[in-house]
C-alpha cells in the first residue's frame, strides 16, 4: 500500500473509506465518539497510544508506518487485515470483504450496547440484511427477539409473508398470540383463524370460535357449527357442510383455504 507523503490524518481517512467504516462505525469500534474521529481526521487533535495501536491492528498495518510520513506497511503478522475484525471487551466484529450490491456478505457485529450489523447475512444486536440475526432483527428472512421481515421468527415477529412467534403478525401467522389473515394460534385473530380461541372476519375453528362461521365447542355466529364429540376431534362436524357454507358466503376464498379450514372436521 502506497501513500506518500500523507499525514496520520490523512492515511486514517484514506483507511476508513478502503475499509468502507463510516466515522460512526470506526468510533463505536474504537469506542470513542464520532466527533473524535472527525477531529482526528481533520488534524485538530491526536489519538491516545491505547488507540492507535487499535487503530492499526483493524487496519491490518505497521503501527510505525502509520505514525511516520511516508509509506504505509501491512502487517503480515496482523491477521485481522483481510477480512477485519476487532474485539474490544465484550464487543465481535467481523465483515467480510466481499460484497453484494455495496454490502458486505457477512457482517457480524454483537456486544453490550447498540452493535449494529448490516450485510447480506447480518448478525447483530440489531441487524439489517437478507438474512438477519439479532434482537431486533430487520431482513427478507429474519430471526430475533424482535423480527421484521418478508418471512419472521423470534419471540416477536412481524412477517409481510409468514409469521412465526411468540406473538406473531403477518399475512400467514403462527404463534401462542397469532394476528393476521391465516393464523394458527393459542388466541387467534384473523380473516381466517384456528386457534384455542379464534376469532375471524370470515371463518374460526377452535375451542371457543367467533366469527360468521364458527366451528367449536363453543361457536358464535351466523353460521355455527358446534363439536359435540366426546374426543373433541370435531368428528360430529361435517367437512362437508362447513366447505359448502363457506364457498355459499364467501365464492372468493382458494380451494385450498377452504381444505385447510376443514381437513381436520369429521
Amino acid at each position: 500500500m502506497k501513500l506518500y507523503s500523507m499525514k496520520f490524518y490523512e492515511k486514517l481517512q484514506t483507511l476508513r473509506k478502503e475499509k468502507g467504516l463510516s466515522q460512526e462505525e470506526l468510533a463505536e469500534m474504537l469506542g470513542v465518539s464520532r466527533q473524535s474521529v472527525s477531529k482526528w481526521e481533520s488534524g485538530i487533535t491526536y489519538p491516545e497510544t491505547d488507540k492507535l495501536i487499535t487503530i492499526s491492528e483493524i487496519f491490518g498495518v505497521t503501527l510505525d508506518s502509520l505514525l511516520k510520513n511516508g509509506d504505509i506497511e501491512n502487517d503480515k503478522e496482523n491477521e485481522v487485515s483481510t477480512p477485519y475484525w476487532a474485539t474490544r471487551g465484550m464487543q465481535y466484529e467481523y465483515k467480510s470483504e466481499r460484497t453484494m450490491y455495496g454490502l458486505p456478505m457477512v457482517h457480524i457485529n454483537i456486544g453490550f450496547g447498540i452493535k449494529k450489523a448490516k450485510g447480506i447475512v447480518a448478525i447483530g444486536n440489531i441487524a439489517t440484511g437478507f438474512i438477519s440475526i439479532g434482537l431486533l432483527a430487520k431482513g427478507f428472512i429474519s430471526l430475533g427477539l424482535l423480527s421484521l421481515g418478508l418471512i419472521s421468527f423470534g419471540i416477536v415477529a412481524i412477517g409481510l409473508i409468514l409469521a412465526i412467534a411468540t406473538i406473531s403478525i403477518g399475512t400467514f401467522s403462527i404463534g401462542a398470540i397469532a394476528v393476521g389473515i391465516f393464523t394458527l394460534g393459542a388466541v387467534s385473530l384473523g380473516v381466517y383463524s384456528i386457534g384455542a380461541f379464534a376469532v375471524a372476519s370470515r371463518v374460526a375453528v377452535g375451542q371457543h370460535a367467533y366469527a360468521p362461521i364458527a366451528v367449536g365447542r363453543v361457536a358464535k355466529g351466523i353460521h355455527e357449527f358446534v363439536d359435540t364429540s366426546i374426543g373433541r376431534d370435531y368428528s360430529t362436524v361435517s367437512a362437508h357442510e362447513v366447505r359448502q357454507v363457506i364457498r355459499t358466503l364467501y365464492p372468493d376464498t382458494w380451494d385450498w383455504v377452504v381444505n385447510w379450514m376443514t381437513w381436520f372436521l369429521g
